[in-house]
């Protein structure tokens, strides 16, 4: 599910963030990438390609404020930090399968905990992750052709 920008703007008033030209090219971006997670220090190059004078420390900032209202995923892949912007707003739980090749990402409803729960009889599960990983069926076509 495709998100937009007027839904990434009532998200930042909602959470009282304020609407600056900084936050806007951000969500622009991660709303042009939102099928892909992406290095953290891309977006802070790029960020800083677009306004020289911002610091680092503004961009990770943004980022984690952007997070914290649920606008963002963040998560570390292959020792890096790694950014999309959240695919679901109508189904929070959810989980990905990546593709190994060309990075895309799409949504899995589906989710086993129920049988892990099942297998660990008197334990409490307080969160987990879930993620696929494989190609996608573009680069799956793309390598048996």
């Amino acid at each position: 599910m495709q998100q937009t920008l007027a839904d990434a703007l009532d998200i930042l008033k909602s959470n009282h963030l304020k609407i600056t030209k900084q936050r806007r090219a951000l969500l622009d971006y991660l709303l042009d990438h939102q099928d892909h997670y992406h290095e953290v220090t891309l977006v802070d190059e790029y960020m800083r390609g677009l306004f020289p004078g911002m610091s680092h420390n503004t961009i990770y900032r943004n980022l984690k404020e952007f997070e914290d209202a649920g606008m963002v995923e963040q998560r570390i892949q292959g020792g890096q930090g790694v950014v999309k912007y959240q695919c679901d707003f109508q189904h929070s739980h959810h989980h990905h399968f990546i593709c190994e090749n060309c990075g895309k990402v799409e949504e899995v409803d589906d989710c086993p905990m129920d049988r892990f729960q099942a297998a660990l009889p008197g334990y409490k599960i307080n969160t987990h992750r879930f993620e696929i990983y494989g190609l996608c069926a573009d680069c799956n076509a793309k390598l048996n052709s």
